[in-house]
């Protein structure tokens, strides 16, 4: 390397400093001053210190040639929105997601250390979820609209009760009552407006029997002993209306089944969670409620009522968990969906996890969504007596929505799967085979079936299809 005289060596060394120094201000030039940066300017503001503030606002024009002041000064002393926050929770009653969502993006970039204050973000979440369920009603789709609400309890809360008529609605329509039923029972058990409580069972009417319609409304009478006058005439006027006449097997044809089919239920299993860490998709915390204690005693007692009382809007993933066991009893296998569901994605230990999924398969085997459970069972590693349970209830369910679309030969092979894994059939299940027999025309396995049945307990039921067997074969 040639040497250079000492001499030169400091010039040398300020011409390289002099263009690294150009290059940092080019480079600050293309930036807007930070909070930081202003840090200076807004406290000249705020003591009226006018020199101070010229002299402050040059030298930032001199290292942000591209930043230009407000017309008013005053403005930089705000770090925080006024005006702008109602305007985001105006575009959000409106429904207006979207715009909602870039004005709080635009007021974040105006204000860095303004936060997205949690009650906003609930609601924004809130009414981006509703509108994803709206259009899962308009597009009919039953198990979009249950995963929506699953994921956003509060979509199924006594304050939007539309959106539980609408999916009750639904389900009918989809020709699942018990589904539309277990909906409406949610509401009878949770809300306490009267009103909505009359109008759910008028609503429950048409997808009840005549023993279900007066379980309902004596549900209704327990919560509200002083609507007992009220509900008892509702109940009159619901039975006059569609005639004391109970449903019977249509003898035509002999396509008939038991106006209730039995459908299988389980308990909860003694669980409990252990130490672990949440993943980032779960929003809940892993633990924290201080509830907690108080919500398993009651739960372990078996006061389902104490346990939602102790543990309203859980405040962590392990209390929500006691929860959704609590609501599942309670036969509200909606909310008791979300908070599994919630439970089986967040860092529990691996039996809780297993066991959260084991009561979101029940949950949707309570609204007659076999396969969606079916499909959990298929992913999850039960243990061998949650295996049975779940694949037994899945079995029965299966072997009467065969029977509803005439399949009676899948029918009879479901009941007779069921009757292998449980050693044994109930009854109405064993009649409603019964008549699967007779309607694909083997009358000597129907006769088998309803005459055992008669000689181990004669019902009307059992005297009714051995009537109509007798009919039919001489």
């Amino acid at each position: 390397m040639k040497y250079l005289p000492r001499a030169f060596r400091p010039a040398t060394l300020s011409m390289t400093f002099a263009a690294a120094l150009l290059l940092h201000v080019q480079a600050d030039a293309q930036n807007a001053p930070s909070a930081e940066d202003l840090r200076a300017l807004r406290f000249y503001i705020e003591n009226n210190d006018e020199a101070a503030v010229k002299a402050e606002t040059r030298q930032l024009k001199l290292k942000f040639p591209n930043w230009t002041p407000p017309s008013n000064l005053a403005d930089l002393s705000q770090i925080e929105p006024t005006t702008e926050i109602s305007d985001i929770y105006t575009l959000i009653s409106r429904g207006d997601i979207d715009g909602a969502r870039k004005l709080v993006q635009q007021v974040s970039e105006k204000y860095p250390t303004w936060k997205v204050p949690a009650e906003m973000q609930n609601q924004l979440d809130l009414a981006e979820s509703q509108a994803k369920f709206d259009r899962a009603i308009s597009a009919e789709d039953t198990a979009a609209a249950i995963n929506i609400a699953s994921r956003s309890p509060e979509l199924m809360s006594c304050n939007r009760i539309n959106n539980i008529w609408q999916l009750a609605k639904l389900q009918v329509s989809n020709d699942n009552a018990s589904g539309a039923l277990a909906a409406y029972r949610q509401i009878v058990g949770t809300c306490t407006n009267t009103p909505d409580i009359i109008a759910t069972i008028e609503k429950a009417e048409k997808v009840t029997t005549n023993q279900q319609l007066i379980g309902l409304v004596d549900l209704a009478r327990q919560r509200f002993p002083s609507q007992a006058t009220t509900l008892r005439g509702l109940q009159e006027r619901l039975l006059k209306g569609r005639g004391t006449q109970a449903t019977s097997p249509k003898a035509a044809g002999a396509e008939a089944k038991p106006s209730s089919p039995a459908k299988l239920t389980t308990p909860k299993p003694a669980t409990r969670v252990t130490t672990a860490t949440a993943p980032k998709r779960t929003r809940l915390p892993l633990h924290g409620d201080r509830r907690l204690n108080a919500t398993r005693a009651a739960a372990k007692a078996g006061n389902n009522h104490a346990c939602l009382a102790n543990s309203a809007n859980p405040r962590s993933i392990d209390i929500a968990y006691e929860r959704a066991w609590c609501a599942y009893n309670l036969e509200r296998p909606l909310e008791a969906m979300a908070y599994f569901l919630a439970a089986s994605q967040s860092g529990l230990s691996g039996d809780a996890i297993r066991d959260a999924k084991f009561g979101l398969a029940l949950s949707y085997l309570k609204l007659d969504m076999t396969e969606e459970a079916a499909r959990i069972a298929a992913q999850t590693s039960y243990t061998p007596s949650q295996r049975r349970q779940v694949e037994a209830i899945i079995l029965n369910q299966r072997g009467i929505q065969a029977y509803d679309r005439k399949e009676y030969q899948h029918a009879i092979d479901y009941f007779d799967a069921l009757e292998e894994m449980e050693n044994g059939l109930s009854r109405d299940l064993a009649l409603l085979r019964g008549y699967a027999y007779l309607n694909i025309g083997d009358t000597t396995a129907a006769r088998k079936q309803f005459e055992t049945l008669n000689d181990v307990l004669s019902t009307t039921d059992t005297r009714k299809a051995l009537r109509i067997l007798y009919s039919q074969v001489p």
